[in-house]
């Protein structure tokens, strides 16, 4: 089961660095791909005010988090 859910885009430098570190970490998530979801692209434009910032994780809890560190997914996830 996931983890949670990652909003990326396939030319995000951030969000392939972040996928990189989650699998050496041996992290799972669900990843959308908000350039072909647009309910996607609406829920991450809604958490951060009106613009598609990517990576943005939605955790089981409802909060999201943009751009984390690896250090921060992993302190969200042991909380």
């Amino acid at each position: 089961m996931a983890d949670f859910t990652m909003y990326s885009t396939g030319w995000c430098g951030f969000c392939a660095r972040l996928k990189s570190q989650l699998a050496q970490a041996g992290i799972t998530y669900t990843d959308v791909d908000i350039e072909g979801d647009p309910d996607a692209a609406s829920f991450v434009e809604s958490v951060n005010n009106g613009n598609q910032v990517v990576p943005t994780l939605r955790f089981a809890d409802g909060s999201t988090a943009t751009n984390p560190s690896l250090a921060q997914v992993q302190a969200k996830l042991a909380a």
